[in-house]
């Protein structure tokens, strides 16, 4: 599968608007999440690294008990890519119906 190219900061910026609490931090998409307790922050991440595992495409991120922070770059392009974005979207909609 052909690996997508770098946006540059303006296509980055422009489609920040786009996401929901999301945003540009050196160089890497960044949000932070609240869940209400552990078990729920985890179980929001082993959802979403299953979508990260299909896309071929791994977040860094960390989790300190109902927190959870993700910051998303493409490594191979340099930057921040197209797959970063989708991979920020399925998040956003995870981390929504974990909170129903």
């Amino acid at each position: 599968m052909k690996r997508p190219n770098k946006l540059s900061e303006d296509d980055v910026r422009a489609r920040l608007s786009e996401l929901s609490a999301w945003q540009m931090a050196d160089g890497k998409l960044h949000r932070e999440f609240q869940f209400v307790d552990f078990v729920q922050a985890f179980g929001f991440m082993s959802s979403l690294a299953l979508v990260a595992e299909k896309m071929d495409h791994h977040p860094e991120w960390s989790n300190v008990y109902g927190r959870v922070v993700i910051e998303l770059r493409t490594h191979d392009a340099g930057g921040i890519t197209e797959l970063d974005f989708e991979l920020a979207k399925a998040a956003d909609r995870l981390a929504e119906k974990t909170h129903e």
